[in-house]
């Protein structure tokens, strides 16, 4: 019986014995790990995007091109959604992120107030598409919508006596030109002032791609001297032109449109529109998220970040290289 238990002993005492040499073994191999390997995990960095509920074309966009940074610069994304409250953007201030990027669409009080934690908290953040004053800006990248404005006023024709009556068909679609139409409308007044009739009128279509065609028809039917329409997202162009088509308007209202789906440089082919408004998404998410690494890595980038607005027009017709609205490449 004690030869038994003595056997016993010993075989428990090598499996130990084995067990202890493998941990040192492995500890070991950690210590001595290329500092090649060391480097490449601590450069991940965790980043965190915050966008509306609306999940357009426009916002698949701003996430597709800030995921391709996000890889480019050793990062990984996640995609969160802006709540009426705030409560998200709040919460993410317990998350541990290294930094946030937003597009802002609530009410600028809310999002200023959640964007002062996250400062407090010196977690880094860069703004999307709107920007929100503060006496100690944050990043931003974006469009300058005066600039919309200016650029939209420059598709109208001016070249007769007859004065212009204007309306601006903004979207929640878009909310970050809604968001900051007074700047739309101050751009339009700076070119088209003299020739204005009255002050800028403005309407809003929900998230139904087709809403602006009930727009179009309450416009031309209440509102017959209304003679120019300025649109602000790519489906209300297509819906409501194709609603000044069907009411018999073409000739009588100069439009200018807004993305550029081949059916939009069709309208323009034809005379039916002005021209067309677009932006990049894309290049909005992308450089977001590099001025992000960048803010993140050495606490500096620049304050703004203009990504452009281009025009289509009957002259670049033929050279242009469609999207079919989805942004510049």
């Amino acid at each position: 019986m004690k030869n038994h238990i003595r056997t016993g002993l010993i075989i428990t005492g090598f499996l130990a014995l084995g067990s202890f040499c493998v941990s040192i073994y492995l500890v070991s191999a950690l210590l001595h790990a290329p500092q090649a390997e060391a480097h490449t995990e601590s450069a991940v960095r965790h980043f965190s995007l915050y966008l509306p509920q609306s999940r357009s074309s426009y916002f698949l966009d701003i996430i597709e091109g800030a995921m391709r940074s996000a890889r480019e610069n050793k990062a990984v994304l996640s995609v969160h959604t802006l709540d009426p409250g705030g409560v998200a953007l709040q919460m993410a201030t317990y998350t541990g992120v290294d930094g946030i990027v937003v597009c802002p669409d609530l009410d600028d009080d809310i999002v200023f107030e959640k964007l002062m934690r996250l400062s407090e908290r010196k977690i880094p953040v860069v703004l999307v598409n709107h920007n929100i004053p503060a006496d100690q800006p944050w990043a931003f990248v974006g469009t300058n919508n005066f600039d919309f404005g200016k650029k939209a006023a420059s598709l109208i024709d001016q070249t007769n006596d007859t004065k212009l009556n204007l309306v601006v068909i903004y979207s929640q679609k878009s909310p970050a030109i809604f968001a900051e139409r007074e700047l739309v409308e101050m751009g339009l007044h700076s070119v088209l002032d003299r020739k204005l009739a009255g002050p800028i009128l403005g309407q809003k279509t929900d998230m139904n791609p087709r809403d602006a065609e009930k727009i179009v028809y309450q416009i031309v039917r209440s509102r017959p001297e209304i003679n120019t329409i300025v649109f602000t997202d790519l489906n209300d162009t297509l819906a409501g032109t194709q609603a000044l088509i069907d009411l018999n308007q073409v000739g009588h209202i100069q439009v200018v449109g807004f993305g550029d789906d081949p059916a939009i440089g069709d309208f323009i082919q034809k005379g039916i529109i002005a021209g067309s408004l677009v932006v990049n998404p894309k290049l909005m998410g992308a450089q977001a998220v590099k001025s992000l690494t960048e803010l993140q890595s050495t606490g500096y980038t620049s304050t703004t970040v203009d990504t452009g607005i281009d025009i289509l027009h009957a002259n670049n017709l033929q050279s242009w290289k469609y999207t079919r609205g989805r942004g510049r490449p």
